[in-house]
């Protein structure tokens, strides 16, 4: 005996227990369609469940051959017994898993148990459960044909308790088991929850820090609308040395009558909806490209082989990872970097098609990269004050309307650059990146 039980109670073989033989069903002739359904080792579902749009149907012309008794019918217990897969596995069949009423006979690989109308079926099913390990390790076969067989069922024992009690066993069981359930579903939450919770106290650091909340203003800095004055102009310089094309769509934004406006290619319009959220009065509104220099970059062709070399690493999405460049995977030689795009150190590059889009990192050096990927080298103003902008989630989610919703999505160059972003006096924008710095430290070690 596996254990003891209380003086009312009995063991008794199963085979003692049932109403009808434990047996398997029969090897059954299949057909497109009938009545009368096959039960197999698939229909018997994980968790005791029964899928009944799993099963074949069975031939009427050898139904005949069927025992009434044969039947499967509420309440019936069924135990996989063949293969390995699913050795063992036990489940309960009811009426209302049969589709459309239809008839089920079992299969051969199936045994099905018939407990008698004076038991509780369910105790009955509760109890196989918890010999459902003894059962797996008690087949006899080859590998490849391993089986369960009846004997082995029939001559378990049973701890029987009274009829009342086995009701009362059954009513504490579930209430149980549905509680074990709660707790399973809130563990694996909770688990998610520690999982995620950095990444998302990250991401809310950075919201706080675009929003203007993550330090406190100082009236002496110097506002952000002198600062975009002087990344005007430093532009105005390099057009006038040609270093760069000149912005023939320049954007000014500016505030009159509580309201935010644009000012593009000599028209004034409102902006107010597209402004995402409030920020300080020494902060400004700008678009993306107005505070640096932005690229798409380029693949030099590789019909080319002497394009590769190792002047300059040659970057693609799959080296930007976890706020990360690696530059190891490819470079480019100095012919290669006479057709590619190049952007200087300090630049930040962020991934602009496919699942990965909206990724990035600042570059630590000199680098090329490919057409997935767009860049902007600040002028003037902090890189990695824009590369915090641009790992917020308010940009992110940006970047992802723009983008669209197809099967690869991808940003433009233009539709990237314009946009919106909120710039922060120079001062304050340090002061955002050493409290930034400093929350991140403590969330690694959490």
């Amino acid at each position: 005996m596996p254990f003891e039980i209380p003086d009312s109670w009995e063991w008794v073989r199963l085979k003692n227990l049932v109403k009808k033989e434990i047996k398997r069903g029969k090897s059954p002739k299949y057909t497109v369609s009938s009545n009368i359904q096959v039960f197999a080792q698939k229909c018997n579902v994980k968790a005791g469940g029964i899928d009944m749009t799993l099963a074949k149907y069975l031939d009427d012309t050898v139904f005949s051959k069927y025992p009434e008794e044969e039947c499967m019918r509420d309440s019936d217990i069924v135990i996989n017994s063949t293969g390995n897969g699913t050795l063992g596995r036990i489940g309960m069949f009811h009426d209302s898993d049969r589709i459309n009423e239809n008839t089920i006979v079992p299969d051969s690989h199936v045994t099905v148990i018939r407990a008698s109308e004076f038991l509780s079926a369910d105790y009955i099913f509760y109890v196989l459960n918890y010999y459902q390990p003894y059962l797996e390790k008690s087949c006899s076969g080859s590998t490849n044909q391993t089986e369960l067989k009846p004997a082995v069922i029939s001559e378990l024992f049973i701890p029987m308790p009274p009829v009342n009690e086995q009701t009362r066993i059954i009513t504490k069981l579930i209430e149980a088991l549905n509680l074990s359930k709660l707790y399973g579903e809130k563990e694996i939450l909770l688990q998610k929850y520690n999982q995620d919770f950095p990444e998302q106290l990250k991401k809310s650091i950075l919201q706080y820090a675009v929003q203007g909340k993550l330090v406190p203003q100082d009236p002496n800095d110097e506002p952000a609308s002198v600062l975009l004055e002087r990344i005007r102009a430093e532009k105005q310089k390099l057009v006038a040395e040609g270093k760069i094309k000149k912005d023939k769509h320049e954007s000014v934004i500016f505030r009159r009558d509580n309201s935010h406006y644009e000012k593009l290619d000599g028209i004034e319009r409102c902006i107010d909806d597209e402004i995402p959220f409030e920020i300080p009065e020494s902060w400004e509104w700008c678009r993306l490209k107005l505070v640096g220099i932005t690229q798409t970059g380029n693949t030099p062709s590789k019909t080319h082989p002497e394009y590769i070399g190792d002047e300059i690493p040659f970057i693609t999405p799959g080296d930007i990872q976890n706020g990360t460049v690696f530059y190891d995977n490819q470079s480019l030689s100095i012919e290669g970097k006479m057709v590619a795009r190049v952007c200087p150190k300090e630049s930040i590059l962020q991934v602009c098609i496919g699942g990965s889009i909206g990724k990035a990192a600042i570059a630590n050096k000199k680098v090329c990269f490919n057409q997935q990927i767009n860049s902007i080298s600040p002028i003037i103003i902090c890189s990695e004050y824009i590369y915090a902008i641009m790992q917020s989630p308010y940009f992110l989610k940006n970047i992802k309307k723009q983008a669209g919703g197809t099967a690869t999505p991808i940003i433009n160059r233009g539709s990237w650059g314009s946009l919106l972003i909120p710039i922060a006096p120079i001062s304050e924008q340090k002061r955002i990146i050493e409290k930034q710095r400093e929350l991140f430290d403590k969330i690694s070690l959490i």
